[in-house]
């Protein structure tokens, strides 16, 4: 199953837009595939985010592999620290 992104395409806070700019740019810089989310096409697709996260409050960007949560930014950003990217996107 490929990497889920899900990600606001328009938002008017410049730092969720950094976050999902350094996740992509993350990403792509390690050839990991995935594929993006965009939460504000689509209303079921932002209640989708949520129900995965377990948050009914959840913002992007919000990781998934599959069918399964990986973790929000804060979380992305741990693992990279701790060289654990791999075993955090469960791939």
């Amino acid at each position: 199953m490929p990497v889920k992104v899900f990600y606001a395409s328009v938002s008017g806070c410049r730092q969720m837009k950094k976050k999902q700019d350094r996740i992509f740019s993350i990403l792509n810089s390690k050839s990991i595939p995935y594929e993006v989310v965009d939460i504000a096409q689509c209303v079921a697709s932002k209640d989708l985010m949520r129900e995965m996260a377990g948050n009914p409050t959840a913002l992007p960007p919000q990781i998934c592999n599959g069918d399964t949560y990986c973790g929000d930014f804060d979380s992305f950003e741990a693992a990279i620290e701790a060289e654990q990217l791999e075993e955090f996107l469960k791939i």
